[in-house]
């Protein structure tokens, strides 16, 4: 959920680890070679015959903008998915409604002995087309220096050109004649940018739940390379909660139940102020750490084997260039590099989203608001849970008199693990060898994906994130896809694609 405004920067490089940029080993020959790797040329001819196609594909599923948190084309998405899907080649499929916004199920039976999951998401963030140097939902291509030829549009990283990556490995598979060598489970939902609150009455909705269970690990299509040649493969994802602590005087029974003039102040308790005192007592002085009772006693502290895979990411990446592109200049506590990404993965956050009272507009307006309203996210670790962590909120809130604050939670979940040695994350590691990638192990994502949902009883597999594409300013104006390429060490959109060409067949092999 972290905005950045950094056009070349990929808001997930920081919160994968810092695992990708910089100095990290370049490729072993450039991506002019990448098709005599593989051993599947008809299958690239294919891709590069259908490359417009897939362009199209991904400019006209940005034009329509599901945004789950605006209730905007939350419908239509959801249709839209199941179309693309079925042009795909899946058949079965499904609009599963929720309590929430539907998801999409489906699946692909090649007649393999082995199946492989897929998780989508349909839905992007909002934006604020003035802060775009383009229209975005335009997909304007663009020249970047270094690069090359980008798409700029919202969903264009985040997630929708990866994931329409994946379905063009899919349509160049079919083209050249060939047989998918694994059988396909596929499973979207469009409330992942507001914390998938309805994702666990998807997933184990019955027939979905049989799919998934069939399934030898849940694959996420993402843009996971840097500049340099390498990609990063995460061992997990931290939990998240997303919530609105909120304070007024209707709640309260202090205070004034709508905004006043300020001079009544003198007379009057402020609920704004009674926001503030409760959001002090969650963190330390400092606002680094949380202090909510018991948030520590579950947390479980990385293994050495953890922050070796660390310590070996952050000697293959930059810290000067990842200070420039955040526009920072020291990390908490003064700590050296690798002490910040042993932190960055270890600990659980409290963070401040947004902090909304009374007037904000240009110059002053003398008022005493009636309401005021705290936007918070909390990152999980293993082995929190997000019922353990609201529960403990609740209570921290309670036993400190603040009883009449109201935690209104909309969105989260667990946080998700899967082992070094499963076979999903073995071929990640194959692939990317194979086509002469760095693939970077890092022990989570510090940012959140519901990959937790999968790998929790009852469906209990093994996830990850794949994907040689290249894009960043996810969330942010400008957001961007790389399509063709002009940096040897970075794929565009037909090695991307073929990239998932390998991974498929790399699944029947390791």
């Amino acid at each position: 959920m972290t905005r950045s405004t950094i056009d070349q920067f990929n808001r997930r490089d920081l919160i994968r680890g810092a695992a990708m940029l910089g100095a990290g080993a370049a490729l072993a020959s450039p991506f002019g070679a990448f098709a005599q790797k593989g051993g599947f040329d008809d299958v690239r001819k294919a891709a590069e015959a259908g490359k417009e196609a897939s362009v199209k594909r991904i400019r006209d599923w940005v034009a329509l903008d599901s945004i789950a948190a605006e209730n905007r084309n939350m419908p239509e998405g959801a249709a839209y998915m199941a179309e693309l899907i079925k042009d795909a080649g899946f058949s079965g499929v499904q609009i599963v409604p929720t309590k929430g916004h539907p998801g999409v199920f489906g699946t692909l039976d090649a007649g393999a002995k082995r199946t492989l999951g897929l998780y989508f998401m349909y839905d992007v963030k909002q934006y604020d087309a003035a802060e775009w140097t383009s229209p975005p939902l335009d997909c304007r291509m663009v020249d970047r220096k270094g690069l090359g030829s980008v798409m700029i549009g919202r969903g264009t990283a985040n997630h929708k050109g990866p994931e329409a990556t994946f379905l063009a490995a899919l349509h160049a598979i079919r083209a050249a004649g060939r047989k998918l060598p694994v059988n396909l489970v596929f499973l979207a939902e469009g409330e992942e940018e507001i914390g998938s609150p309805n994702f666990r009455q998807l997933a184990t909705t019955p027939n979905v739940l049989a799919g998934l269970k069939r399934c030898e690990g849940i694959m996420m299509p993402t843009a996971m390379a840097d500049l340099e040649g390498n990609a990063t493969i995460e061992l997990g994802a931290k939990g998240i909660i997303e919530l609105e602590l909120v304070a007024s005087g209707e709640k309260w029974g202090r205070g004034p139940r709508k905004d006043v003039h300020s001079s009544l102040k003198a007379a009057l308790d402020s609920p704004a102020w009674r926001l503030v005192q409760a959001l002090q007592t969650l963190v330390s002085p400092d606002g680094n750490t949380p202090v909510i009772d018991g948030w520590f006693e579950n947390v479980r502290p990385l293994t050495d084997r953890e922050k070796a895979l660390i310590r070996e990411a952050t000697r293959h990446s930059s810290e000067a260039q990842l200070k420039e592109a955040l526009s920072f200049t020291h990390w908490i506590d003064n700590l050296s590099y690798e002490d910040a990404m042993i932190r960055l993965m270890q600990e659980p956050t409290v963070n401040i989203e947004g902090l909304v009272a009374g007037y904000t507009g240009p110059g002053g307006k003398t008022i005493l608001p009636g309401r005021a309203v705290a936007k918070l996210d909390l990152r999980l670790v293993p082995n929190q849970t997000r019922t353990e962590a609201v529960g403990k909120l609740r209570a921290h809130l309670d036993k400190r008199g603040f009883n009449d604050v109201e935690l209104n939670v909309s969105g989260g979940y667990d946080p998700t693990e899967t082992s070094e040695t499963s076979s999903l994350t073995r071929a990640e590691v194959a692939t990317y060898r194979k086509l002469g990638v760095r693939p970077n192990l890092t022990p989570r994502l510090a940012g959140s994906w519901p990959g937790g949902t999968f790998t929790q009883p009852p469906v209990s597999v093994p996830v990850g994130r794949f994907g040689l594409g290249y894009g960043g300013a996810a969330h942010a104006p400008d957001e961007f896809y790389l399509i063709d390429s002009v940096n040897p060490k970075v794929a565009g959109l037909v090695d991307a694609t073929m990239a998932h060409v390998e991974f498929l067949h790399m699944l029947v092999s390791t």
